[in-house]
Order: C-alpha cells, then sequence, then structure tokens
C-alpha cells in the first residue's frame, strides 16, 4: 500500500486553501465547471472569480476582477444575497437560495453564500427542476430509517435509500475505526458490480487535515472525474491573499484523488459525512461508472439526510452503549450473588465466561487469577497463555491494552493467530499480574489498493459482462494476523467491566460473610419487588399512551410511536391490556409463549383443556411462571430436541379451582438443577405468594412435570364463543401461504410507491427488489438479469407498461398488474389472465394476488 499523504478516499482532496497568485492571470485554485464561483470583499468588488463565470453570466466587462459586484448582478439578486448574509452568524455556515434569477431576464440559478474571512463567496449553478417535492422525500426517508431495529439494518437502509433516489451504481456506508482505518459495512449495489462489504482501507487514506474537512462540510460532489477543473483568476495585487475554499461546493478534488476514481471505474461521486459527537465517524459514498450530476436542490436534501442519519446513529449507538451498562450491572449483581456462596473469584467469573465473551464479541475468554489459569473458546494454549500474561504485566502493569494484532505486542503470538489474533486484556486486582482477557479470531480482510501491486499482492477483481456496461475495477491485498478491531464502546466497557471486578473482590473480602446472611432476604424482596415493578408497567402504558401524543402530526406516526414502545414491555403485559384488564384465555397465554419459541412449529406443545378465563389479577403471576417453564424447557428440556414435546392439560374444579399439569416428554435427560436461581423462584413460588395457590415441580428423567393449582377466584369457565376452539389454536398446522423467492422487479413511476412495494415484496420472501420508472429502464434491468417476479404499475404518465408485461411473459416470469383505474379495458386478450392489484394495495391483497398465479 502506498503510504504518500494525498487523500485516497478524501472527495476533499487537495488543500482547501487556494494557492496565492502574482498576477490577475494565475488562477488561485480551481473549481467543477458545472457552476462558477465569484469571492467579493467588504465594498463589493470581485476579488476572485473562476475563469468559466462568462459561460454563466452575461456581462459586456473584460473579466468580472476588480469590477463592482452590482455591475455583474441585477439589483434584485444583490438585495437577495445580502439578506442572507444577515443569516451567516457564525463559523462554517451556508445560506441556500434556489431558483434565484441573478441577471433581469436571464436564467434561474441556485445559490451558496458564505464567508471565507472578510471575503464571501458567491457560487451558482444552473437550477434543475426536480419531480420530487424535497421535503416529502427527505420526510419518508427519516420515517423508514426510524423503523429500523439496529445499527447494521440502520445502514443497509441508508445505502438502499440513497442508491434507489440518486441513481448512483454502488452507495456504501464507510465506517472509520479509533486507529484511522475504515472498512464498508453497507452497500447497495447495481447487479453486475462487485460486492466490497467487509473491505478495508489503511488510516493513511485519509489524512487529518481531510478528517476536519469532512467534519466541516457534509457533503462533497464530483460529477465527471475527466472534466477539466476551471481556473479561479484573482485581481492584481490580491493573489498573494490565500482564498480558503474549504467550504465551497464546487472545489475542485486533487488530481490524485481523481486518478484514485479514475483507475477504480468510478466517473462521478457523492459523498455525505456521517458525525458522532461531531467527530467523523464515516461516509455514505455513492460511485457512479459515468458522469452524473446531482440537482444542489437534491443535494441539500442528502446533505439534511446524512444529518438525520447520523442523529439516528449516535442514538442507536447509545441505546447499546445503555444496553450494555445494563448487561454489566446484571452481571455485578450476579457475580455478587454466586459469591456471596462462598465461590472463588475465579469460580464465579468463569460461570460467565460465556456472558462475558458475548458482551465484547470475543471468540475467546481466559482468566489469570493468582497463578491459576481458566481457559474457554478460541485462545492460546496454556503455556503461551502463561507467556502472553507475564509480558502483560511487564508492559501494562495497571492498565486496559488493547490490540487487533497480537504479534506487534508479543512476537510469540504470531504462532496462534488462527486461534487468537487480538486481544483486550483487563487488569482484575490492585497489584499487578491478574488479567481477564478477551480474544478474537484472526479476521482475513481485503485492504483496498489502487496502482501497480506488489508480486505477492491478492488482487480480489471482477470484471463485468460485457452487456452490463462499465464496471468499477476494484483491487485489493489480503491481510492475515489481525483481528476485527476493538471500537470505543468495547474499551469504555472494558474499563466498566475492570472497575466492576475490582469492586467485587474488594467486597468479597470485606462482606462476604453478610451477603450469605442476607441471600435469602434478598430473594423474597425480589419476589416482591416482581408484583410492583408488574403494576408499575401497567401504569407505565397508560403513561405511554397519554405521553406519545406530544410531538407527532399523524394518526400514523402516533402508532409508530407507541406501537414501538409498548413492545418493548413484556408480551404477559401485553395480552392483559389488550384485553383492557378483562380477564384474559388461558389457551392464548401458552399459544402466545409457545409461537414465540417455535413459530411454525408451536404444535408441539399439545393443549388440552376447557375454555377457562383467568383474573388479570392472576394472569402476570401465571404468564411469569409459563415463560419460565417454556424458557427452561427450551434451554434444557423437551423444546432442546425437535422430537421432544409438551402436553399441557387444565381443568377447573369447584373445590381445588384450575389445575394445570405440565408434561415434558422426549427431551434430553433431565436432573434437578444444581443450584436454585431467579426462574426457579419465580415458578415454586410466585404463584403460593401472590395467589396462595400451590406449585409442585418434579423433575423426572424422561423431563420435567409440574402441577399448578391457581384458587377458584382467580379462573371461570368462559362464554360460549368467546374462546378459540382447538382447531384454532396452536394445535392446528399454520396454511401454507404465497410467499416469493429470488429476485423481484418493481415498475412503478412514483418513488414513495415503489419504495413501499419493495418493502411489501421482500416481507413476502423476494431476496432482491429492483426498481424502474420507465419502460426503458424495466427492459434494461430485464436484459441484465431475469427477475423471478414482476409487480408492474399498468399506467406510467404517457405511457403503459404492458411491453414489459409481455417480455415477461416470454421469459416465463410471473407478473401482477397494479392500476389506480379500476379497469383493464386496454390489456390485450393474452395478457388478462394477469392478476390485478387495485391501488391503494397492502400486503395481504398482494398476498391474495400471488395466491392467484399459476402453480401457486
Amino acid at each position: 500500500m502506498s503510504n504518500e499523504p494525498n487523500d485516497r478516499l478524501d472527495e476533499n482532496a487537495g488543500a482547501g486553501i487556494a494557492a496565492g497568485a502574482r498576477d490577475s492571470a494565475s488562477p488561485t485554485g480551481a473549481v467543477q465547471p458545472f457552476g462558477f464561483l465569484i469571492a467579493v470583499s467588504p465594498d463589493w468588488t470581485v476579488e476572485h472569480a473562476s475563469r468559466n463565470t462568462s459561460l454563466w453570466l452575461t456581462v459586456g466587462l473584460d473579466g468580472l476582477c476588480g469590477h463592482r459586484l452590482t455591475d455583474v448582478l441585477s439589483a434584485q439578486a444583490i438585495h437577495a444575497i445580502r439578506g442572507r448574509l444577515q443569516l451567516l452568524n457564525a463559523p462554517d455556515l451556508i445560506e441556500r437560495i434556489f431558483g434565484l434569477v441573478l441577471q433581469d431576464a436571464g436564467p434561474p440559478f441556485d445559490v451558496a453564500i458564505h464567508r471565507s474571512g472578510e471575503v464571501v463567496i458567491i457560487e451558482a449553478e444552473p437550477s434543475l427542476p426536480e419531480e420530487f417535492n424535497t421535503a416529502d422525500l427527505l420526510r419518508n426517508m427519516t420515517r423508514r430509517l426510524q423503523q429500523t431495529p439496529d445499527i447494521p439494518m440502520l445502514c443497509r437502509e441508508a445505502t438502499r435509500l440513497m442508491r434507489v433516489l440518486t441513481g448512483f451504481d454502488r452507495v456504501m456506508v464507510f465506517r472509520f475505526d479509533p486507529d484511522g482505518s475504515g472498512e464498508v459495512i453497507a452497500e447497495s449495489i447495481r447487479s453486475d458490480q462487485e460486492s466490497t462489504i467487509g473491505w478495508r482501507y489503511p488510516a493513511s487514506g485519509l489524512p487529518h487535515a481531510a478528517r476536519a474537512l469532512y467534519e466541516r462540510n457534509w457533503l462533497r460532489i464530483v460529477t465527471d472525474v475527466n472534466a477539466e477543473p476551471s481556473a479561479i483568476l484573482s485581481r492584481p495585487g490580491v493573489g498573494r491573499r490565500p482564498l480558503d475554499l474549504s467550504m465551497s461546493f464546487l472545489r475542485s478534488v486533487a488530481p490524485s484523488h481523481r486518478e484514485f476514481l479514475d483507475q477504480m471505474g468510478v466517473a462521478a461521486s457523492l459523498s455525505v459525512s456521517i458525525l458522532r459527537a461531531g467527530k467523523l465517524w464515516g461516509l455514505l459514498a455513492c460511485h457512479n461508472v459515468t458522469a452524473k450530476h446531482v440537482s444542489f436542490e437534491f443535494r441539500t436534501a442528502f446533505e439534511l439526510f446524512g444529518q438525520m442519519f447520523s442523529w439516528l446513529l449516535e442514538s442507536r449507538e447509545r441505546e447499546m452503549e445503555l444496553q450494555r451498562e445494563a448487561r454489566a450491572r446484571r452481571l455485578y449483581d450476579q457475580l455478587m450473588s454466586v459469591m456471596a456462596t462462598g465461590a472463588t473469584t475465579l469460580a464465579a467469573m468463569t460461570d460467565h465466561f460465556d456472558q462475558l465473551a458475548t458482551t465484547l464479541n470475543a471468540d475467546g475468554i481466559g482468566a489469570w487469577l493468582d497463578g491459576d489459569i481458566k481457559l474457554s473458546g478460541a485462545t492460546p494454549s496454556s503455556e503461551q497463555f502463561t507467556q502472553l500474561v507475564h509480558h502483560l504485566s511487564t508492559v501494562s502493569a495497571n492498565r486496559i491494552v488493547a490490540t487487533n494484532e497480537i504479534a506487534t505486542l508479543h512476537e510469540p503470538a504470531a504462532a496462534y493467530t488462527d486461534r487468537a489474533a487480538g486481544l483486550l486484556a483487563i487488569p482484575i486486582s490492585r497489584t499487578a499480574g491478574d488479567y481477564l482477557v478477551f480474544f478474537r479470531r484472526e479476521s482475513l480482510h481485503t485492504v483496498f489498493r489502487t496502482g501497480t501491486r506488489s508480486a505477492d499482492a491478492t488482487a480480489v477483481t471482477q470484471p463485468a459482462p460485457q452487456s452490463a456496461g462499465p464496471a468499477m475495477q476494484i483491487g485489493g491485498d489480503i491481510v492475515r494476523g489481525q483481528s476485527v478491531v476493538w471500537t470505543d464502546e468495547d474499551l469504555r466497557f472494558a474499563e466498566s467491566l475492570r472497575i466492576m471486578l475490582l469492586d467485587v473482590i474488594l467486597r468479597l473480602t470485606a462482606v462476604a460473610d453478610d451477603e450469605r446472611k442476607s441471600a435469602q432476604d434478598r430473594q423474597e424482596l425480589l419476589i416482591a419487588e416482581l408484583n410492583h415493578r408488574v403494576r408499575n408497567i401497567l401504569g407505565l402504558i397508560h403513561g405511554l399512551v397519554t405521553q406519545s401524543r406530544a410531538g407527532v402530526t399523524s394518526v400514523d406516526e402516533y402508532a409508530v410511536v407507541i406501537g414501538g414502545r409498548i413492545q418493548a414491555l413484556a408480551r404477559a403485559h401485553d395480552q392483559i391490556t389488550q384485553r383492557r384488564w378483562e380477564p384474559g384465555a388461558l389457551r392464548d397465554l401458552f399459544v402466545s409463549e409457545a409461537s414465540a419459541y417455535l413459530g411454525g412449529q408451536a404444535d408441539r406443545v399439545r393443549l388440552s383443556g376447557g375454555p377457562v378465563l383467568v383474573d388479570p389479577r392472576a394472569f402476570s403471576a401465571l404468564a411469569l411462571v409459563v415463560h419460565e417453564l417454556m424458557t427452561n424447557s427450551a434451554k434444557y428440556g423437551a423444546l432442546r430436541n425437535p422430537a421432544g414435546r409438551i402436553d399441557v392439560t387444565w381443568t377447573l374444579e369447584a373445590t381445588q379451582g384450575l389445575v394445570i399439569d405440565w408434561r415434558e416428554t422426549g427431551g434430553p435427560p433431565v436432573a434437578p438443577p444444581t443450584r436454585r436461581g431467579f426462574g426457579t423462584t419465580i415458578i415454586e413460588r410466585s404463584i403460593p405468594y401472590e395467589l396462595k395457590g400451590r406449585v409442585h415441580v418434579r423433575y423426572e428423567t424422561s423431563g420435567v412435570e409440574a402441577q399448578l393449582v391457581i384458587p377458584v377466584d382467580f379462573a371461570h369457565l368462559a362464554p360460549s364463543g368467546t374462546e378459540p376452539s382447538p382447531s384454532e389454536s396452536s394445535q392446528a398446522s399454520p396454511s401454507a401461504e404465497p410467499g416469493l423467492a429470488g429476485t423481484a422487479l418493481v415498475v412503478e413511476d412514483n418513488i414513495i410507491i415503489a419504495l413501499d412495494a419493495e418493502e411489501m415484496l421482500q416481507e413476502l420472501g423476494a431476496e432482491r427488489v429492483e426498481t424502474a420508472a420507465s419502460v426503458r429502464e424495466a427492459l434494461q434491468l430485464i436484459e441484465m438479469s431475469t427477475p423471478g417476479f414482476a409487480l408492474l404499475d399498468l399506467n406510467l404518465g404517457s405511457e403503459t407498461s404492458l411491453p414489459v408485461a409481455q417480455r415477461l411473459r416470454d421469459l416465463g416470469v410471473s407478473v401482477i398488474f397494479a392500476t389506480g383505474y379500476g379497469d383493464n379495458h386496454n390489456i390485450p386478450p393474452n395478457l388478462r389472465d394477469i392478476p390485478i392489484v387495485d391501488k391503494p394495495f397492502t400486503i395481504a391483497t398482494l398476498r391474495a394476488a400471488l395466491g392467484k398465479l399459476p402453480g401457486s
């Protein structure tokens, strides 16, 4: 890899400060030729102007430099610009005016205005009409991002939206690691392009100065790599004063970056910064194999989209941090509880190795405490681990050490990179020598390169089919001996874990006896606290319904907000609240829990009993017990084996009350638990404590058997017709529904409807969805790759999708028409058997139409 200082990844490559000039004929910098730039002094004299200004402005002057701006622009245009200058009251602000007529009877321009010291820089490009309302577009894009459940899905959805809406061939989310290197973590690409997911770039690819520019300027565009930039000319006498173009959207890129893009086969690019806490987290990078221009108004919307994406990303990462903190607190409580029973520190940690490794995404974990060793997962051998710990003691007495390449810290580690290439070592005692060490396996990854490669470099390239047109030519070198990099979040959690373990050890020494004596008392309190928290959650639901109204503008938005929050509560409480505190069906309780674990195989839990309703006062306690029984069965009992079954029967007796018998068969051999956990406490004590009922659990070798007795005051028979029959319960096998597979094609001239249709088809099983807005685009996509299914808007403005349907019919592809006209009199006879869905369609109507296709 080259370590030369040019910015390999930086769209802002080239100095932000334009070089000085000796006379008016010498350039002080360069701008991209699709617009022009004028820099004026405080007295509105033109100090600098791009050479191509005359292409856009008609002036009877011999160049602009040295002339008053009032000689060039109309009074109305200058008035508008002056008004926006009033708003530039902080550094790095840019004001925009769309559709501004700069000269009387002239064409409209999109204008950007910002200050560079005492100079005012005015940039303009011809206005381009946009098909979409950018405000609506931004709102819909943000709404879709808000619906994603996690950061990987958030990034994938962002690339998908950007590619669909910009039309670029490739859109990537590029994330920077703490060491300055970076990785492609999400992408949306044209079907003939090679994936770059997991590709890494060295830290030298983005120098510090380039990072600073990206943090100041959210968006950069290169419309044509091969276009010659336009020089900036200066008024005589001012060329020696540097012109700072850091905030210029027209500023040209460095030749090295143009060469970099050209070597990749990229002719146009668009980059949007992703910031976290004001620092550069990554980039939304768009690449195209042919020259491509995006209007200034559209770019402004994408800049706002980048800011929205950054805020959502920061919010999601903070949620993850809070979840990690909560896991650390739970782990702390668990360790304290285990140690209170007299267990040693090493034994206590060993019981939680899996939990610790999962939290830090580690492949292995090792502990050294007072000379005792415990290893789990992918780790060095005991002898190698001993040598490593001794080395750590000499280089990092009481601080955390993290590296993704152990061999750079400890040379003998090169012998076991296949098992442990990276480590995170946490000191866990006041004196040097005791460590908890997390290991990550070697992660082979490709590091991007361009230019002449070394003889031993490994190229990863894949040319596109000739019929698909030009493709991006990407090459890289395979790097070995390194693991995935430890993130800042990993290090923060490790520090929390270090403090927690130190505290645990100190507490173990000081209060072990007191903890053992109070263990039983704490368990009693947990039962009471459980009941208290359940009632608090029910109050929380009412608060959510009331408080979630604030800030919403529509019923749909309100439904998304309240639904997302309520879904975070336990399923048992959901069932009660949905019935508005009316008695709940006992059968529904078991069906809900069985479906959560088994999905379509819920019939492995066989239910038998009459239509019984359980009082809300007992429903929560019973639901928690059933949940724990089902959880234990999935972990250790019948549901752990595919052949395992659970038989649940119940009777309602006038004297005893509701008697529920639980019997597991077909699972692994069962033995009584060796220690009493919180789940066991819930099963055995919740019903006696809260309902004054009885619970008896037997750990038979063939499977767990339990009998739950609920007093008659809390259960009664359901009125006729209020509970589903056994045929409607989980015992019935789910009916097969029509679905999709492979690639689907959507032809729709409305982008919002196309995006909705894409989501519906993916939910119906499509692995990939291509979209087209016209017959020509659709036919091109079909020639590139034949889809397995197509949803065609029958009427596409001035044309119809009938030629597309005919071509797909010739290829044997299943098709469904969508129309807002409600008739099909223009459909030729040979296509009238194609199912039609009326707009607005839903996933239910699409599923019904799929059922009408041949072979469904």
